[in-house]
């Protein structure tokens, strides 16, 4: 049995989309079977990993609103143990499609629930919204991991999101945690990141992720060719803070991966 995690905040530019791609693919290289599923309208996932959208005959849209099997959805990517589900720009249009369909908030949770036995990770990639899509992601996962800038206002926003967090958790997903915050852009010139950086973990305490994604120009850049930063440059700082960041999520997950090689590293 797999664990589903969302990658979510509302607030644009926080480095969401940064994380769902890099995250996903260090899963992959460590060997750990992971599926990345794009649920953003902009499918800037589906592009970083190298897919075109013309080439794409069923995306995530297909599954949540014409009735598509998730598995008829999948696609490779160049990294051995990492597929996707990808989206589509037709997904603009799906929360309106959506709004009369009974338990609407389940759509994504009923589609993808088989495939959770088939993978060890999957993850979601949420629209910078907490519009009906990010709700769908939100009841679907098993926990949800919040990436914070570190840069100015960086808690802006923030309360609207963990009271999200709060309702789908009453009232669609008792069983959703906080994965945990990641703090990212860290720029290691400046004293505002530091500054930052105390801030957030005053007010998440132990739930921040001891691994800070730092500003990396290789981080930036890999995107553009269509591949994670460990495929692009696997020596960069960008994807070593990756690659730690996924062993941390495993460690603290190691009751579900008990035979997973990053624990055997000890």
């Amino acid at each position: 049995m797999g664990k589903i995690i969302s990658i979510a905040n509302q607030k644009g530019g926080v480095g969401k989309t940064t994380t769902a791609i890099n995250l996903a693919a260090s899963l992959a290289a460590v060997e750990h079977t992971t599926l990345i599923i794009d649920i953003d309208p902009q499918s800037n996932t589906t592009s970083g990993l190298g897919i075109e959208s013309k080439t794409v005959t069923n995306s995530v849209y297909e599954v949540m609103v014409g009735g598509v099997d998730a598995k008829d959805a999948i696609r490779e990517t160049e990294l051995p143990f990492l597929e996707l589900i990808p989206s589509h720009i037709n997904l603009v249009g799906a929360e309106i499609e959506m709004i009369d369909r009974e338990e609407r908030e389940r759509i994504l949770e009923k589609a993808i629930g088989d495939l959770k036995e088939e993978y060890d990770f999957i993850i979601i990639d949420c629209p910078p919204s907490l519009g009906l899509l990010t709700i769908n992601a939100l009841t679907a996962s098993d926990s949800v991991l919040i990436p914070v800038q570190c840069e100015y206002f960086a808690l802006e926003g923030l309360g609207q999101l963990l009271n999200t967090i709060k309702i789908v958790r009453q009232h669609l997903n008792t069983e959703l945690e906080i994965e945990g915050v990641l703090l990212t852009m860290y720029d290691t010139r400046t004293r505002l990141s530091d500054q930052v950086a105390d801030e957030v973990r005053k007010y998440f305490d132990d739930r921040v992720f001891e691994q800070i994604i730092k500003r990396n120009v290789r981080l930036a850049e890999a995107p553009s060719f269509g591949k994670p930063a460990v495929l692009y440059d696997s020596t960069s700082v960008g994807a070593k803070n990756y690659l730690a960041l996924a062993r941390e999520i495993i460690r603290r997950n190691k009751d579900l991966f008990k035979d997973s090689p990053v624990l055997a590293e000890g």
